[in-house]
């Protein structure tokens, strides 16, 4: 158990470090405790099975919960803290609020399907399996949520205060500037949260704070990679082209939240454009039907006009599927239509009886629209495999595949370097997260050798003094 402490301010990196996963960081000061981002830890099983570790932290200490976004990675354990007590204030943006309460209820009934599906077929260590947390858990951390618009200032008390910044990346993303004491003795500590991109089409460019930064925390997902410098719309009208003209249905594995809205945005400009033709679109998730209302109410986050125009999140003939009974009705679409449905990486939900059906011809087309972690059932496909397992058989691999990694909502190495570089003084110290080793590796050195930080990788379960 972690002892709460009564010297200077500490950071203890419990999730989000060497890995791109499970992000958790606790700022712990004289005065309060505070858990930046709660999210669960997605991947590999060895990652997964630490959201059964013992919570670290008397949760009576714990004054707040401070989400920069609603991805599962950065606030999917928030339910599991309710499920252990915890019954403090958690805050977020507006657009993250809204985003959480269709993205934690459906991580809940993840949990609580699972639970039932291993005790079913009797393949859990344990007797009888249990989720990790429940709807009604699921529920009462909604309950906690309270809301803060970006540049407003809260009062933590005793001088400590926090701020939100747009990081784009998401609906609500923010990074997230909290402020410890007052005088001389006031730090301010930097979390990127998920750095979007600049110039993006689709996502507003993040806006790096104001004022001077005493510790960062920033973010390396690619912080060895740069995007290709790619015209995504024409790479996708020339998959969706070819798909057609063999015959096939373009099947989009998406995350039913950003990547779905993303794909139907540039879907409805390059047919409004005669890039490719009118078809049938269908939306095969009730959370990305969700999601994409949401989207429209929260359109201050993105980068077009939507007076100018009319909706950018439908093409033509777009149906929005929400009964099981209307997917299971899409096994009888042939030819001249495409499929988006979650989840992005193919570990579960809709897509998988969607792949079970469309993998094994080759007239198909699967298109993964982003980063697939390493041990998702997504990264084997693209990594080659011909084989694949789902829903309790192996499935042949002939379709056609596609890798636009182009689509990730991550910030690259120039993107991330640009908005460590508008900061308006150097932090003391920079801690780098939320990264594979050689990701976080290369993006310290340029940090140290090119911008003078004093930057370090963060190591999983390390503790820092902030002196």
């Amino acid at each position: 158990m972690i002892e709460h402490s009564k010297r200077s301010p500490r950071l203890h990196f419990l999730g989000g470090a060497g890995t791109v996963t499970g992000s958790r960081y606790l700022l712990e000061s004289a005065s309060r405790t505070i858990l930046i981002d709660c999210g669960m830890y997605q991947g590999l099983k060895q990652l997964r099975l630490r959201n059964w570790h013992p919570w670290p932290y008397d949760l009576a200490r714990l004054s707040a919960i401070v989400l920069t976004h609603a991805h599962i990675d950065h606030s999917g354990y928030l339910p599991r803290l309710y499920k252990l007590g915890y019954r403090g204030v958690v805050y977020c943006t507006p657009g993250t609020e809204a985003l959480l309460k269709i993205l934690l209820p459906d991580a809940a009934h993840l949990q609580e399907e699972e639970a039932e599906f291993a005790n079913r077929y009797g393949y859990s260590k344990h007797h009888p399996a249990e989720p990790l947390y429940s709807a009604a858990d699921a529920e009462g951390a909604l309950g906690l949520l309270c809301s803060v618009d970006y540049g407003a200032t809260v009062d933590l008390g005793d001088g400590d205060a926090l701020c939100y910044w747009p990081a784009g990346h998401l609906l609500g993303a923010a990074s997230a500037v909290i402020a410890l004491g007052d005088g001389q003795q006031r730090r301010r500590v930097l979390f990127s949260g998920d750095i979007g991109r600049y110039d993006d089409d689709f996502m507003a460019d993040p806006q790096p704070p104001r004022g001077a930064i005493d510790y960062l925390l920033v973010e390396s997902t690619y912080g060895n990679r740069s995007h290709p410098d790619d015209d995504l719309d024409a790479q996708l009208a020339q998959i969706v082209n070819a798909t057609m003209d063999r015959g096939g249905v373009l099947l989009v594995p998406a995350f039913a939240v950003g990547r779905t809205q993303e794909v139907l945005f540039r879907l409805e400009r390059i047919e409004r454009a005669g890039r490719i033709p009118t078809l049938n679109v269908y939306v095969d998730s009730p959370m990305a039907v969700d999601a994409t209302g949401i989207y429209k109410r929260f359109a201050q986050d993105l980068n077009f006009d939507w007076s100018k125009t009319r909706s950018r999140l439908a093409t033509a003939h777009c149906h929005f599927v929400k009964t099981t009974a209307d997917s299971k009705a899409l096994h009888d679409v042939h030819g001249g239509a495409i499929i988006i449905s979650a989840s992005g990486m193919a570990t579960g939900g809709r897509i998988l009886h969607h792949l079970r059906a469309r993998l094994p011809d080759a007239r198909n087309t699967v298109l993964f629209a982003g980063y697939q972690v390493e041990g998702t059932r997504g990264r084997k496909i693209v990594d080659g495999a011909r084989r694949v397992r789902m829903l309790g058989s192996d499935v042949e691999v002939r379709a056609h595949i596609e890798d636009l990694r182009s689509f990730s909502a991550h910030g690259d190495r120039t993107d991330l370097l640009r908005w460590v570089g508008a900061l308006e003084s150097t932090p003391r110290r920079t801690f780098v997260v939320h990264g594979e080793p050689a990701a976080s590796q290369a993006l310290r050195d340029t940090l140290d050798d090119e911008l003078g930080h004093d930057a370090t990788v963060a190591r999983l379960d390390a503790v820092v003094r902030l002196t």
